[in-house]
């Protein structure tokens, strides 16, 4: 049995972190680990022989840190100090927990644990579990409010630096336009005093970074920044030294450089984590969604309390404009609820006592009492949430090989810089160190694989963030990446193309007589009858007593209503009684046509028909078009008949059908698609549908269908709406097309941008500046995505 968590992880600067932290995890016996270095997350997947302890203790010795979350609780109902001990020796063996302390004279809690590990509610249950009870004092930051934080501190290191370096700057204006400055600008002991803050301080996270790099083997962007700006800045010592020492001596500085460079990489950098917190904004509006409070009742007391506290069992009241805090069952009263966020519905549906409701949407009209189902990361929303933040933290394959390349990037580019310096200094200008320093200093900072890190993960992140807004729940990069080259879409019919839903299309006879014949069907279970109720109720007829009952196995029913006789079925019904008046010759062809006729007699006497169907979907033919014009070929796969089958898809206009399939058959007829070399997307609903989603290469499930068909395909549909499967693919092909473009410039930047800067072209400060902007550029293309049209 495996276990899955996803771990926080803070410090990653480049693509040569996230691959060397993914490489380590995965050296692990019993680990199986995927690090995305654009939402700083680590997916790692846990057997029996490993446990979240050794991962995360693997990644601190790489030098990063796993993040964690504080939780402060009013513990209830301790006694004594054997109390406090238990519940704080219970707390401290669960894995996911980095801390507990238990106080009991002031009776709180104190709990740091890894964040997205477990939650508050879980927590609370094991304190229950014990015999004592807990509530929070105040809920944690979120992982939003964390990344503001740290953006504010990233812009003040920003401006620190920007204001310490501006002096330096200026001394740059006097090498290459040769403009006047007061002397002092120039002097050695002026320059250090502003340099130095920003190399030592300022730039201290470098040292750490190619520290904890270099010290596990390793080496990423710190390495490069931290041997540039060095030998930029430690040339400078020198040189002052020699000014110090010999009277009358020009020193050469190159404070400016270091100081400049820093700045400038500090400034990409923020520029980069501006932008990325724009990529999750998808997940954000998500997370919005959900009611912050609950009214329960708790010892007949109506109270409010946070939506983490409420468990499963317990008493809500919602009331009309409120949103429904979690999932659960309606025990009394009826209201009508706007579900269009979750489900795509658009219409509010009416809700009575048994009928589920849905956490995050909307109670529109009537006071309800709730029992709670599901609550915390057990609700649909939390579902959602976690299948959008599982996708925008997992790899594509176009990313693999990215990963491998920039893997070994940092070394190649330190040993290209070693030897631009040595063809400089012994070739190009024999002797002269300063321009073999400047431009080795030039290859070093230019190839930073931090836009080769970031190409694909953002705009894996932006785009299953564009199309959760729209619906489309992909549940992983990898499944983004591969509907781009379907060539075939297989739908099945009922639930998917259909309503799912019988309805009366057709009313061949009189409103009395539907009166006596839904009163019938009333006492019926098939869905068929249900239909012909609905009918009656929609025209107001109100359903009479019904005596002496009856179904007729495989042919209908008969029954006494209102002193009249009354039969309903099929043609073999109507032969087996006798009725007389019955002429099929003449009967309408309602099932050429793919709808279900029923015969109705009344006093053995026949009367006429009603024609019930499975009326297809309002957008189903729009959405088939546009397939269509996509370029992809589409197949109904069906187990109903031939004729019905047909029927159906001359209306949507799909040419090839294929039914009569039993359910066990539909995965065998994915396979032989696949093995004629077609590329194949399985769309159901249903719980037959499963096995022929999971053999596709791509399943796509109708989210009003089963929980087994969502949990089997790799993408859901939310609602019922057909032209949101155009759309996927419309957002898998965009991606695509946006990954590539990102990859074409980080590849492109770099293998460009080294050999200009080993012939001396480049100014180390023009570097930085093109490394720093090469990050951002990236970013800026993913965020297109979000202007996407759907």
């Amino acid at each position: 049995m495996s276990e899955a968590y996803t771990l926080n992880i803070e410090g990653m600067t480049c693509a040569a972190c996230s691959n060397r932290i993914e490489k380590m995890l995965n050296k692990q016996q019993g680990m199986d680990a995927q690090v995305n270095l654009s939402t700083e997350k680590a997916m790692v997947e846990l057997t029996e022989d490993a446990t979240l302890e050794q991962a995360v203790q693997t990644v601190q010795k790489l030098g990063y840190n796993v993040q964690t979350t504080e939780l402060e609780l009013n513990v209830h109902q301790m006694t004594c100090a054997a109390c406090s001990n238990r519940i704080e020796k219970v707390l401290n063996k669960d894995s996911t927990i980095k801390e507990a302390v238990v106080n009991l004279s002031t009776e709180k809690a104190t709990i740091n644990y890894y964040t997205n590990t477990t939650n508050t509610a879980t927590i609370i249950e094991r304190i229950q579990s014990l015999g004592y009870d807990a509530t929070p004092i105040e809920q944690a930051h979120d992982d939003s409010d964390r990344k503001l934080k740290s953006l504010k501190r990233k812009r003040n290191k920003v401006l620190i630096s920007a204001l310490l370096s501006f002096p330096l700057l200026l001394t740059m204006l006097v090498h290459l336009f040769n403009v006047h400055l007061p002397s002092i600008f120039m002097n050695p002991w002026f320059q250090l005093v502003f340099a130095t803050p920003v190399q030592f301080i300022i730039g201290w996270q470098f040292y750490v970074g190619a520290y904890k790099n270099l010290r596990t083997g390793g080496a990423n962007m710190d390495v490069l920044v931290a041997l540039g700006t060095s030998a930029a800045y430690f040339y400078s010592i020198y040189e002052t030294i020699k000014y110090v020492m010999i009277d009358g001596y020009t020193p050469h500085l190159y404070f400016e450089t270091s100081a400049v460079l820093i700045t400038l990489i500090l400034f990409g950098k923020y520029l980069e984590a501006r932008a990325k917190t724009q990529t999750s904004n998808a997940l954000t509006s998500l997370l919005n969604l959900q009611a912050k409070d609950a009214r329960v009742i708790r010892d007949g007391q109506e109270m409010m309390i946070g939506v983490d506290e409420v468990v499963e069992g317990d008493r809500l009241i919602i009331k009309p404009g409120e949103k429904i805090p979690v999932d659960g069952i309606i025990v009394n009263g009826e209201t009508v609820v706007d579900e269009s966020m979750l489900t795509g519905e658009s219409l509010p549906i009416e809700k009575g006592v048994d009928d589920e409701l849905i956490g995050a949407t909307i109670n529109q009209s009537g006071r309800v009492e709730l029992r709670a189902t599901k609550v915390g990361q057990d609700t649909a929303l939390a579902s959602i949430v976690k299948v959008v933040e599982d996708a925008q933290g997992s790899k594509a394959n176009i990313q693999r090989l990215a990963d491998v390349i920039s893997g070994y990037f940092v070394p190649i580019v330190i040993g290209i810089a070693v030897m631009t310096f040595i063809i400089w200094y012994f070739v190009v200008n024999s002797g002269q160190f300063e321009p073999a320093l400047v431009a080795a200093i030039s290859v070093l900072v230019i190839a930073c694989p931090c836009a080769l890190g970031l190409a694909t993960p953002t705009s894996i992140m932006v785009g299953t963030g564009k199309a959760a807004e729209a619906g489309i729940l992909f549940k992983g990069g990898e499944h983004l990446e591969n509907l781009h080259s379907i060539d075939t879409i297989v739908l099945d019919k009922t639930g998917t193309i259909t309503n799912g839903k019988p309805v009366v299309t057709n009313l061949d006879i009189d409103h009395n007589t539907l009166q006596l014949v839904a009163s019938a069907e009333n006492h019926s279970e098939h869905p068929l009858a249900k239909a012909i109720v609905e009918e009656a109720k929609r025209l107001d007829l109100e359903l009479l007593e019904v005596n002496d009952f009856e179904s007729v196995t495989g042919k209908g029913i008969q029954a006494s209503v209102n002193c009249e006789h009354v039969l309903i079925g099929n043609r073999k019904l109507m032969d087996h009684i006798g009725v007389s008046g019955f002429d099929q010759q003449h009967l309408p062809d309602y099932e050429s046509q793919g709808k279900t006729q029923m015969l109705i007699a009344i006093n053995q006497q026949f009367v006429g028909s009603i024609a019930v169907a499975d009326t297809v979907k309002d957008e189903a033919k729009e959405a088939i078009d546009t397939l269509k014009t996509q370029g992809i070929h589409v197949i109904m796969l069906t187990g109903d008949h031939e004729l019905t089958a047909k029927a159906i898809a001359q209306s949507v206009g799909i040419d090839e059908v294929i039914a009569g399939v039993l359910p066990e058959e539909k995965a065998d007829k994915i396979s032989n698609l696949q093995s004629d070399g077609r590329r194949v997307a399985m769309i159901g609903d249903g719980i037959n549908d499963a096995p022929a989603l999971a053999t596709a290469d791509s399943g796509i499930a109708i989210g009003t269908g089963t929980e087994i068909a969502i949990e089997a395909a790799d993408i859901t549909i939310l609602g019922g709406d057909l032209m949101l499967i155009p759309k996927a693919i419309k957002m898998s092909h965009e991606t695509i097309k946006n990954i590539k473009q990102n990859l074409f410039w980080a590849f492109g930047y770099n293998t460009l941008g080294i050999p200009i800067a080993a012939i001396g072209i480049l100014a180390p400060w023009i570097a930085g500046l093109a490394m720093a902007l090469s990050s951002v550029s990236v970013v800026t293309n993913a965020l297109r995505l979000k202007r996407v049209k759907l």
